[in-house]
């Protein structure tokens, strides 16, 4: 099976239909200083039932690094306030062909066992007036990255963030990420990869699928 029917069969298989991420209602009331005390009092509890000594030199500050860790790091796009602010440009030369960019790094968590999800995303969009600034497209990836995900899921976090800042419909996204549930536990599988795909407006006719797939290879 090629690379292009491999992506076309996925495009039509989101195991997960909920957009948002799980969220509590009262998910932003407590600041980030509180999250942080209290993620490291809970992690101290955690390292103490497995048996670790926390007055060792090596470990003392762990429970903090690791709460810091999961509120301004690698979970910090659960938070909407780090919501990145598009720039946005006119389109001066009135370029209206697709404009893509590849392998933007993807490092995630999985919500199921709290492990990486680290991979590449592959987005394109066709401008309907305005072009978004590069860097931006890297950030709107890393912030749905940093918050528990799957990745059908981010997918199409993605493709609806470009959506709604670019003001247009024709968005695609790929995803071909590798899952540590799959390689350092369970079946530890470590040379599979999962491959996922959102698509929208002009993307989901087969010839302007078929020129991004030319593009990322």
């Amino acid at each position: 099976m090629t690379f292009e029917q491999v992506v076309t069969d996925l495009e039509h298989e989101h195991y997960n239909s909920a957009f948002d991420t799980p969220l509590r209602p009262d998910a932003f009331e407590m600041d980030d200083d509180t999250k942080m005390k209290l993620i490291a009092e809970h992690f101290t509890g955690i390292m103490q039932v497995l048996g670790m000594d926390l007055d060792d030199d090596s470990l003392r500050d762990t429970p903090k690094r690791v709460a810091k860790m999961y509120v301004k790091e690698i979970f910090s796009g659960l938070n909407p306030a780090n919501k990145p602010k598009p720039t946005l440009f006119k389109n001066p030369f009135q370029y209206k062909q697709m404009l893509v960019e590849r392998n933007i790094a993807v490092f995630s968590n999985c919500e199921h066992h709290f492990v990486p999800i680290v991979g590449k995303a592959h987005v394109a969009y066709i401008s309907n007036g305005q072009v978004i600034g590069l860097s931006k497209l890297n950030r709107i990836v890393q912030y749905c990255s940093q918050r528990p995900q799957v990745q059908e899921r981010l997918t199409m976090q993605i493709a609806n963030m470009l959506k709604e800042v670019l003001g247009t419909e024709d968005v695609a996204v790929i995803i071909d990420a590798h899952h540590h549930c799959v390689s350092s536990r369970g079946i530890r599988d470590a040379g599979s990869t999962t491959l996922t795909a959102e698509y929208s407006g002009q993307f989901l006719i087969a010839e302007t699928k078929n020129e991004f797939f030319k593009y990322i290879g």
